[in-house]
């Protein structure tokens, strides 16, 4: 236990900043889990946005942050893809009709 008053100052605050830093990677694991589990654009933006405040409060470097979001990014793509893959090979498209052929008519010379 500290003894000096800034000391002991300081251990207030430590304890305060180890409380709100674990509140922002709950954060993060939250949306991070939300996303995986529902690769939405709703959810990709809320992920984004909890990196990028954890990157302004210093909790992760601006590039770690940079690189899970790129992560992410690809992840989003991948579901994009495959959701769209899967309809395709299951609905099967309808031939579309041919124009009926236009009948030539001789004018006759008068």
């Amino acid at each position: 236990m500290p003894i000096i008053k800034s000391a002991k100052k300081a251990a207030r605050q430590a304890v305060k900043r180890t409380a709100q830093n674990q509140q922002i990677k709950k954060f993060i694991k939250a949306a991070l889990k939300a996303f995986k589990a529902d690769p939405t654009p709703e959810n990709l933006s809320k992920a984004q946005s909890e990196y990028d405040k954890a990157a302004k409060k210093g909790l992760l470097k601006k590039n770690t942050a940079s690189r899970r979001k790129a992560n992410l990014v690809k992840i989003a793509k991948a579901a994009k893809t495959e959701a769209t893959e899967a309809p395709k090979k299951t609905v099967k498209k309808a031939a579309a009709k041919k124009p009926a052929a236009k009948k030539t008519v001789k004018k006759s010379a008068k």
